[in-house]
């Protein structure tokens, strides 16, 4: 790495790849904020762009607009209860409660400098850890996979602990929509009712526009209020979120970033899984885990470190093993591909220059986006002063344009509806949206990984038992899903004990 270091920095700090990292982490952000437009079609619109440039600068501005989105996503979701992209889901959860008591400021620049925070500690382990870590993620088959996406499935439990027979029906209900469609297994079509639209299933993104944005515009309506909410700037709040950031929130900065790159390696499992798991692993080892879901920055921090931390985790295998981690690390491959680059473990000796090049403007684009993120938040929170009645026909105009144009179906646009009137009356009868959006997400990986464990099971002497139990992974995972089931209970225990100890005294 020492003979590519001092190019690779030079090659960093050219005024032309300042600037396409200043516009990258711009027009990212936006797209992320967006409803509907996600990291992935963000980079994919600007790779024909590339081909005209010169690989080094092309990459470096595909790597802003990917770290700029998924950390946009968060600004819609903290002011208007509306995540921007998938991953920002777990975001809404304290990101809503800052900004309706007028702490929305404070809700923006935890989110910006948590997420810039994750983005680095990723671009550590893409780094100094790229090949020890790409060869751990060659150890997830189908049985790994599944157990992770019940321990993400499990974190209902956490989430819903004031009423957890409510959260594990929504929960269910979000599975249930992710079996219309194929079967991933056999191709056998279900649950369609004669719709062919529905033959590809329940898109989770017009999914997700539905149950957080249609559902909130109406209730933004009902609510008859003049405004989204009242915006109360403080002066210095930059300042004070990041001294309680520094102070109380580095365990859970800490512990967020590694799950969400450790996460973000594993191809398929994404920043929405990463998000959720984080927010549930904060809010179980918290000393007073009641305070999440009510606004509180530990919340919002552990949700955006984790998410951005997937940036860098998924960029290790696609970098070392051609394997991408996620859907816009697959649109960077063919990127690389196009240009005549294929990863492998001898890209970093065949074109050391370009990959140390574009590790480093990782490191960059990340404490870029502070202040061009600070920029934008105070720009973002002025949507607050705008009446409600533009802001709920803006929201509702977007999502119909986000929805549409992911597959160009109109069928999005009423999954979009449908949705929305799910989350509208499930919200008013203790459903909780997230679990059901969890569902939604986990639902068809869940199913497609246990597909294959049966079919690995019929080449196996022990059967399916011994496929999903067998290796140290699947042993780990399966204590970790024993301990996330039994949180709630042990969460409960604990506080009537310090309950009755506080009577005692």
């Amino acid at each position: 790495m020492t003979e590519y270091l001092l190019p690779s920095l030079l090659n960093l700090i050219e005024p032309l790849n300042i600037f396409l990292m200043i516009v990258g982490l711009t027009g990212g952000i936006i797209i992320g904020a967006l409803p509907g437009l996600s990291a992935t079609m963000g980079v994919a619109l600007m790779v024909p762009v590339t081909f005209s440039m010169d690989p080094i600068s092309g990459l470096i501005m595909l790597g802003a607009i990917y770290a700029g989105a998924i950390y946009g996503g968060a600004n819609s979701a903290i002011l208007i209860r509306t995540p921007g992209t998938p991953s920002s889901v777990a975001t809404t959860f304290d990101g809503w409660p800052l900004c309706l008591s007028g702490r929305a400021d404070k809700g923006l620049y935890a989110s910006l400098l948590s997420s810039a925070f994750g983005g680095i500690v990723g671009a550590v382990f893409l780094l100094c850890m790229a090949a020890p870590l790409a060869r751990f993620a060659l150890n997830f088959g189908g049985p790994e996979n599944f157990w992770l996406c019940i321990f993400g499935l499990s974190t209902i439990a956490v989430m819903s602990m004031d009423n957890m027979g409510k959260g594990l029906v929504s929960g269910a209900i979000g599975i249930l929509f992710s079996t219309i469609g194929m079967d991933p297994n056999t191709g056998t079509v279900r649950f369609t009712f004669g719709i062919y639209e529905l033959v590809q299933g329940v898109s989770v993104i017009p999914c997700m526009i539905g149950l957080f944005s249609f559902s909130q515009v109406l209730v933004l309506i009902g609510s008859r209020r003049e405004y989204v909410a009242v915006y109360r700037p403080q002066k210095g709040a930059f300042w004070e979120v990041g001294r309680y950031l520094v102070t109380k929130c580095k365990t859970i900065l800490a512990r967020s970033s590694i799950i969400g790159t450790l996460v973000g390696m594993l191809p398929g499992a994404g920043g929405e899984i990463a998000s959720i798991i984080a927010y549930n692993e904060s809010k179980r080892w918290s000393k007073k885990p009641e305070m999440y879901g009510t606004g509180c920055i530990e919340g919002v921090a552990a949700s955006e470190s984790s998410n951005n931390a997937v940036i860098g985790g998924s960029l290790i295998p696609m970098l070392t093993l051609g394997i991408p981690g996620s859907a816009v690390a697959a649109v960077i491959l063919g990127c690389l591909m196009a240009h005549g680059i294929t990863p492998g473990f001898k890209i970093f000796t065949t074109s050391g220059e370009l990959t140390y090049t574009f590790i480093f403007s990782q490191f960059a684009a990340n404490l870029l986006m502070i202040p061009v993120g600070f920029l934008l938040c105070s720009v973002m929170a002025k949507l607050l002063n705008i009446k409600l009645t533009f802001v709920a026909v803006g929201i509702v105009v977007l999502s119909y344009i986000g929805a549409y144009a992911i597959g160009n179906s109109y069928m999005d646009l009423w999954i979009v509806v449908v949705f929305g009137f799910i989350g509208f009356f499930g919200g008013r009868w203790g459903w909780d949206t997230g679990a059901m959006a969890l569902g939604v997400i986990l639902g068809p990986m869940i199913e497609e990984n246990l597909g294959k464990c049966f079919d690995l099971s019929v080449a196996t002497e022990g059967g399916l038992f011994q496929v999903m139990t067998e290796g140290y992974t699947n042993k780990i995972l399966i204590i970790a899903l024993l301990l996330s089931l039994a949180t709630p209970f042990l969460l409960k225990w604990r506080n009537a004990k310090n309950k009755k100890e506080t009577e005692h005294a």
